[in-house]
């Protein structure tokens, strides 16, 4: 799920716990951790609603100051359902900045390391670039992610997406613009797998 950069800090902090969405079909899953820009959160519960049952109350749970507020800003086809969707923030730290603060590597974490690259570039729908874009990481480290992609003959967003698997390999570190390569990205090049 993505919010506006107004909706982070409330959410971090608790104090919107609801969104309200137009969707075809419900793009969120009861009991299910997402990452977003606001942090991991869990999502309690996804009902369709009609936007004229969407009380004050429950705007203010989402950032708005009124209902009418809300129901006048959902972007989307006015004629998709509206969903609520109830979320928390996940509790503990995500498990991707605990993988990637490894600092050592076995030969068996290594060869599985490569292995997963290795399918992702042949999987992946931008072409090939997981890989080229963690030596990148490591030749310009903090480099926005938005200036990269043309050196790898990549579209942005297909980089972007190249970096967020490597991310999930605990192989980068998001920073406030572009990434770094972590601890156990470093060990991985180190080892000239």
């Amino acid at each position: 799920m993505q919010f506006e950069t107004r909706f982070r800090e409330p959410i971090a902090r608790g104090s919107v716990d609801l969104t309200f969405r137009r969707w075809k079909r419900p793009q969120a899953v009861a009991g299910n951790t997402y990452r977003t820009a606001a942090g991991r959160l869990v999502v309690d519960d996804v009902r369709v609603v009609a936007a004229g049952d969407i009380t004050d109350g429950e705007a203010r749970r989402a950032g708005y100051p009124s209902a009418a507020a809300l129901v006048a800003d959902p972007r989307g086809d006015a004629a998709l359902p509206v969903y609520r969707v109830a979320f928390h923030p996940a509790p503990g730290p995500d498990p991707r900045d605990e993988l990637a603060a490894g600092p050592d590597l076995s030969d068996d974490e290594a060869g599985a390391i490569l292995a997963k690259l290795v399918r992702l570039d042949r999987a992946s729908a931008p072409g090939p670039g997981a890989q080229a874009a963690l030596a990148l990481g490591a030749a310009k480290p903090g480099g926005g992610a938005g200036r990269p992609g043309p050196h790898l003959g990549q579209e942005l967003l297909g980089f972007k997406l190249n970096v967020r698997k490597l991310k999930n390999l605990g192989l980068t570190i998001s920073l406030g613009t572009g990434y770094r390569l972590s601890p156990r990205g470093q060990a991985f090049l180190r080892r000239g797998v």
